[in-house]
């Protein structure tokens, strides 16, 4: 018995569980397990310490600025009557006001801008490659035009050359 809780704690389904890629029948195995199981509730628990200490690792911490914006932006949601209220759906409910939504582990967002935002380096980056590109041309005209000259003085040195030897001979 002991062997078949390890094999299961060692499948990758508790990970899967932690990450809520489960159905929802294979979710209540899972906790049914756990139940019956400290072997398996305890793995679980290491999981979930697991994932989120390297979630807390690898983690950034946003600069101070943004939670000013984050917090107008909440103030105008909150002030604006217009808003509608979309009640949070946990994965496996029905919209039960006749929404058809596509997936019910995302909420629909409407994205406020249609430009996209790049940030400041890479314009200056994206400056010099257009700066650069027009010298680059530049220089490939001046010197196809040079080519062309040269081509030209090396026609009438020849032309000149068979001049002088018609006159020698």
């Amino acid at each position: 018995m002991a062997d078949s809780i390890q094999h299961y704690i060692s499948s990758g389904v508790l990970e899967a569980y932690v990450m809520g890629s489960l159905s929802a029948l294979e979710e209540q195995e899972v906790v049914a397990m756990k139940q019956r199981f400290p072997a398996v509730n305890q793995a679980l628990a290491r999981i979930e310490d697991d994932i989120e200490a390297m979630a807390m690792g690898m983690a950034i911490i946003p600069p101070p600025v943004l939670w000013n914006r984050v917090e107008e932006s909440i103030n105008e949601l909150v002030q604006t009557q217009e808003a509608e209220i979309v009640p949070f759906r946990r994965a496996g409910e029905r919209a039960t006001d006749g929404r058809q939504g596509n997936d019910p582990h995302f909420i629909e967002v409407e994205a406020q801008s249609e430009y996209i935002k790049v940030h400041r380096l890479w314009r200056w980056a994206f400056a010099a490659v257009f700066v650069l590109g027009k010298i680059f041309l530049a220089t490939a005209i001046y010197f196809y035009i040079e080519n062309r000259h040269n081509q030209q003085q090396v026609q009438e040195l020849k032309a000149q050359v068979q001049q002088l030897q018609h006159v020698a001979k």
